[in-house]
């Protein structure tokens, strides 16, 4: 990669990107509530989990088809891969989750790139022919940016591991150094979700991973929520 493409993917990796992550918990905050994660054993666990279940399986695939077709200038399949992924996304807090931080990524490269595709795509967005999901702008920006696919899904299970890792440490008490040890024994997990990843196509998303769908199901009728998920 050029060192402007490996810059590109250190700003969209920051926490300082001002795309909302920091308001949900993937389901974290009612797998807490209900004793199911107690400690930092229980949530490396359930983090495993999620990477090699729903993230690899559904996120990174579709990750990986709209880097393909930005790549490619091919709208209609960015659409495609955006569709499918909300489709294999049961959750309803989920959806709506990947879709607000998804607006608001596509919206800032919008304002900092001159890029048609990327416009036309917010205009498929804003006309709810696509939803823009999180992954799938992630997808399209990497790839418009020149950053390698496999950079690109790299970055993706960063993200989604810190910023559960961050809320972690508001709903658990936990510490830096029980979050950094997680982050550093998940590095084989996040690696063997993207090889694996490579394998599928956008009709082959099967994210599986039932208790995760039933919890962000009861979190959305919880009287309490710190979390929008």
């Amino acid at each position: 990669m050029t060192d402007a493409a490996t810059l590109e993917s250190f700003r969209l990796a920051d926490s300082f990107l001002p795309v909302g992550t920091y308001t949900v918990s993937y389901g974290l905050e009612q797998f807490i509530q209900d004793d199911r994660v107690a400690d930092a054993a229980d949530l490396e666990a359930l983090l495993s989990t999620y990477l090699r279940r729903q993230v690899g399986p559904a996120e990174l695939v579709a990750l990986r088809a709209a880097h393909a077709a930005a790549t490619d200038g091919n709208l209609d399949e960015v659409c495609r891969a955006d569709r499918r992924l909300s489709a294999v996304t049961l959750a309803a807090e989920f959806r709506e989750s990947a879709q607000q931080s998804g607006d608001r990524l596509l919206s800032l490269q919008t304002e900092l790139r001159e890029e048609s595709l990327l416009d036309r795509y917010a205009e498929r967005v804003d006309a709810d022919e696509a939803p823009g999901n999180y992954a799938v702008v992630l997808g399209v920006a990497t790839g418009l940016a020149g950053v390698s696919v496999r950079e690109a899904c790299l970055l993706c299970c960063h993200g989604f591991v810190t910023g559960l890792l961050g809320a972690a440490q508001r709903l658990l008490s936990l510490g830096h150094t029980d979050a950094q040890r997680i982050l550093d024994d998940l590095q084989p997990v996040m690696t063997a979700a993207v090889e694996e990843s490579a394998d599928s196509g956008i009709d082959e998303m099967t994210p599986f991973a039932p208790l995760v769908d039933v919890l962000a199901a009861e979190h959305e009728r919880a009287e309490r929520r710190l979390f929008a998920s």
